[in-house]
């Protein structure tokens, strides 16, 4: 698929819209629904690439799964229920997928290989090896274990008291997976508290798990029982609508049922202090997870800092926090963010070289980037998703500010985490 032609619009965005359910959540799902006995149904699943590339792995893995647009059906075979894929377990472009299947695999009793797409052959796997090499796993991999294909040669685990030197979700969840399979009680101690959902969901599995500030621990040797999973509207996907909300003059948007788990909604925190009008009607979901729909209306917004603790709970927003901050006053700089280098590009430079060719004023620093704002984007020029699904939205939402059209390449890019984005957009005119 090649370039797709954004049309110049003036027009407000107004009307009300659910976005697709949250990618980690789906991933995780569909994941904790095969490690459980007995049958788990999903709703609001993320029908998008790398949700279903969770899914295509685990039915190589032995599990019957069925899959219909939104809904998905998991008939569970608990840990030692999986069984020696015949090929490679192919991720696509999902780094949820790999690493989680990482911790999963070290415990099994059989060899499996891991691979992905280019995008995932560049990423850093390292950073799970490691702390699963500690516990007995015997994995290897191009530039030792730096790099996929890796291949998993799964051992009896041992537990381990793991500090982790990055803020890393998928990094926790590994662990986490494998210590389930381990012998003892093992424990994690983050330097940021990261998204929870996998905690949350082996609670609502029937599982245990304790949280201690910064340290989670699990004890091995634990089985999951099924569960019912509704999966909130993903924030990450919401965040683009409340950005256009905040940002196109006289716009006014509703999005129906998003996710509100507070380790997520560092978005909400940015737009708040930057001045922007949004409400939110909170509620909780069956799944354990707090969701509520959201008002966002177009206002005058300031430039703010993001650092810090914000980082963790914010950085899939980090590129189109970057274009809110060229329409809002004054001058907003993002850092601590070193970690957007090894994302699905490096998306520190990707996110100021696409927004210079609208017309943004922004430089690249070390762990983020200054964005200058008051910005007038003119577009004219021809911008490039690079095959990253987040930077694809954010230049679609920022085309509409633009005087003269807009062409996006690589667009299909977008569908990894929100196949019917185009689709909701058209229904805000």
């Amino acid at each position: 698929m090649g370039a797709m032609n954004l049309d110049k619009n003036k027009r407000s965005l107004r009307g009300e819209i659910s976005v697709p359910g949250d990618k980690s959540i789906s991933h995780r799902s569909v994941m904790f629904g095969a490690l459980a006995n007995g049958i788990t149904k999903v709703e609001n699943f993320l029908p998008g690439d790398d949700c279903l590339s969770t899914i295509s792995c685990f039915r190589q893995l032995g599990v019957e799964i069925e899959q219909e647009g939104s809904r998905v059906v998991v008939f569970g075979k608990g840990f030692e229920g999986l069984s020696e894929p015949e090929g490679i377990l192919d991720v696509g472009n999902s780094g949820t997928t790999i690493r989680l299947l990482m911790g999963i695999l070290s415990g099994r009793p059989f060899h499996s290989v891991l691979m992905g797409d280019h995008s995932i052959g560049k990423r850093p796997m390292t950073r799970v090896t490691k702390p699963l090499s500690l516990m007995g796993a015997n994995i290897s991999g191009r530039k030792e274990g730096e790099y996929t294909p890796l291949s998993i040669s799964g051992q009896q685990l041992n537990s381990i008291e793991y500090k982790l030197p990055v803020a890393s979700a998928q990094v926790k969840s590994a662990i986490i997976l494998a210590g389930l399979q381990a012998e003892g009680e093992t424990t994690i101690i983050e330097p940021e508290k990261t998204r929870d959902h996998t905690e949350r969901m082996i609670r609502q599995f029937g599982g245990e798990v304790t949280t201690n500030g910064l340290a989670v621990s699990v004890r091995g040797g634990q089985s999951l029982t099924a569960a019912n999973v509704s999966v909130p509207g993903d924030i990450s996907s919401a965040a683009f609508f409340l950005a256009a909300g905040a940002i196109i003059p006289d716009s006014k948007i509703i999005l129906k049922n998003v996710g509100l788990n507070p380790t997520r909604t560092g978005i909400l925190d940015v737009l708040t202090a930057m001045g922007a009008d949004i409400t939110i009607e909170p509620y909780q979901t069956e799944s354990g997870e707090p969701a509520g729909d959201i008002t966002v209306a177009f206002s005058t917004l300031k430039g703010t800092v993001v650092e810090g603790s914000l980082i963790p709970r914010l950085i899939d927003e980090i590129p189109i926090i970057a274009l809110i901050a060229t329409q809002a006053d004054g001058i907003t700089v993002i850092k601590d963010a070193a970690e957007l280098k090894v994302k699905e590009t490096n998306r520190i430079d990707t996110v100021v070289a696409e927004l210079a060719k609208l017309g943004a004023r922004l430089e690249a620093t070390e762990d983020g980037m200054i964005i200058y704002g008051n910005t007038f984007l003119k577009g004219g020029e021809a911008v490039s998703s690079h095959g990253d699904h987040r930077i694809g939205m954010m230049l679609a939402i920022g085309a509409l500010l633009c005087t003269k059209d807009v062409s996006l390449e690589q667009a299909e890019a977008i569908s990894v985490s929100y196949p019917s984005f185009f689709d909701d957009l058209q229904k805000l005119f």
